[in-house]
């Protein structure tokens, strides 16, 4: 069963296409999460409840866009709820962790210097505001096109377009003031 195809959704095999969701789309969609709340722990209990909201909602689907959009529009939004909740506000983690681990490269040297780059670039991605690191996320992470970042934030082409320019431009930015340029 490929969940991309499945327009409207075959409800008969609730538990499978959920299994096949959170296989194809689990570590993405954790990564999705942390970009939005900076912690492990957080990241790892809102993915679950996204996959239990994604099951209880199945039948919403109509098959107007692709799973994947639609499952990640629940993310988003149940991320933008937990960051406005009382709890966010109110319960501070004792730890920050990085989701996103790079892979051993064939020489150390290198390896430090990209390690100590990509932590850069992710310690400025994750200081930009919300509607910016949304956008930069998922046109660089997930490597989706303007369309689908529009369609799953729900908002104009041409605003993801100005969003996409400015974040770079904030990006760039803090990159230089880090380096000392």
């Amino acid at each position: 069963m490929d969940a991309e195809s499945l327009k409207p959704l075959n409800l008969d095999h609730k538990e499978e296409l959920i299994n096949e969701l959170i296989n194809k789309y689990g570590q993405d969609l954790l990564k999705l999460v942390y970009s939005y709340v900076n912690n492990q722990e957080v990241a790892e209990d809102l993915t679950q409840d996204i996959f239990i909201k994604c099951y209880k909602t199945l039948d919403t689907f109509k098959g107007r866009s692709s799973v994947k959009t639609w499952l990640w529009r629940i993310a988003i939004n149940q991320c933008k709820d937990y960051l406005k909740s009382w709890h966010k506000r109110n319960v501070f983690p004792s730890e920050n962790q990085n989701v996103f681990d790079q892979s051993d490269y064939e020489h150390v040297e290198h390896h430090v210097i990209q390690k100590d780059t990509d932590v850069a670039l992710v310690r400025a991605v994750m200081k930009l505001p919300i509607k910016y690191r949304e956008v930069i996320y998922l046109h660089y992470y997930e490597d989706l096109p303007i369309k689908e970042i529009a369609a799953v934030i729900n908002k104009n082409q041409n605003t993801i377009k100005t969003r996409l320019k400015r974040a770079k431009e904030l990006l760039r930015k803090e990159l230089e003031r880090v380096n000392g340029k």
